[in-house]
């Protein structure tokens, strides 16, 4: 079955070209990025630079390999990290982190790569431009394709350990949102004016769902993974004018959950829904079969909900 967690060395220094922090220090900084699941603030990227004298895109670049440890990776064993540097909407820097999620004895479609998990961070958490994006390895061509559904595509850079791109560098002649006939894109999505005609439903899962990016679908989704102790964790659908890059709900849920930290497990998880349109329902059978990597979990709640 699936590995449902990953393994952070907590005796480490982080140590590389750009920067070096001592042991304490690095075990300082992985506990915050696991309690702010994965995102580092203007505040903190400030005092960081500070404290070691660095532009903050040099931090950037060096702090991949702790992006690197948050892999779940029981399949290929590679353990991919990217940072997203994002303006939030004051227009202030934050650093939203990603890492690949890989499921055992699933088809390898379902996997997280870690530019969809970073920018899925980034998306989740309201970020509103994506200026660059730092990669510890080149990204693959699913990854390009994801990326160039952005509303930034054209503009932020792809920063590699030792060179730098822009996307039309790596995705010439590319196939994308408008080629489809669809002018909004992700981070740019066609406002929602309707709302769920169901009565007791999750709020919060409501505003994920209505804020999911499906152009193409219409699928308005969103998953919510509960756990004992350690808060709710959303997830939104996410679709591509290529579809097979697409990030279903429980994935997007499923990268954040794995950016806390946490261990994918019955004695963590209390339980998981997901929410669909009714009557454009696709994501059940994609959750299921997500899910059925992993033993002794919940059972997925499933609720499909009218628009009006």
């Amino acid at each position: 079955m699936a590995s449902a967690t990953f393994t952070v060395q907590q005796d480490t220094a982080l140590t590389n070209s750009h920067f070096t922090l001592s042991v304490a220090q690095t075990a300082s900084l992985r506990s915050q990025l696991k309690s702010q699941r994965g995102i580092l603030n203007s505040n903190n990227i400030k005092q960081l630079c500070a404290q070691l004298n660095v532009s903050d895109d040099v931090l950037l670049q060096g702090l991949v390999p702790l992006a690197s440890e948050y892999a779940v990776a029981p399949v290929s064993d590679f353990h991919v990290g990217a940072i997203v540097k994002a303006l939030d909407e004051k227009g202030e820097v934050n650093f939203y982190f990603g890492a690949n999620v890989e499921f055992d004895h699933q088809a390898l479609s379902l996997v997280v790569h870690a530019e969809q998990s970073a920018i899925n961070n980034a998306w989740l958490n309201g970020a509103k431009k994506i200026v660059k994006i730092a990669i510890s390895d080149a990204p693959c061509g699913y990854c390009r394709q994801f990326m160039n559904e952005l509303a930034d595509a054209k503009e932020f850079d792809i920063l590699l350990p030792d060179q730098q791109f822009k996307l039309a560098e790596l995705l010439p002649h590319s196939f994308g949102p408008t080629d489809l006939g669809n002018e909004f894109s992700l981070f740019n999505p066609k406002p929602q004016q309707g709302n769920f005609s169901a009565e007791d439903l999750d709020e919060t899962l409501a505003r994920f769902a209505l804020n999911a990016y499906v152009p193409y679908s219409q699928n308005f989704s969103a998953v919510k993974i509960s756990t004992f102790s350690d808060g709710d964790f959303y997830g939104s659908y996410a679709e591509n004018a290529a579809y097979s890059p697409s990030l279903s709900p429980l994935q997007s849920a499923l990268s954040q959950f794995f950016l806390a930290g946490l261990s994918f497990n019955e004695s963590t998880v209390k339980g998981i829904t997901l929410l669909e349109t009714a009557g454009r329902e696709n994501q059940s059978q994609v959750a299921k079969a997500v899910l059925a990597s992993f033993t002794h979990l919940p059972a997925l709640k499933v609720i499909s909900a009218p628009l009006k």
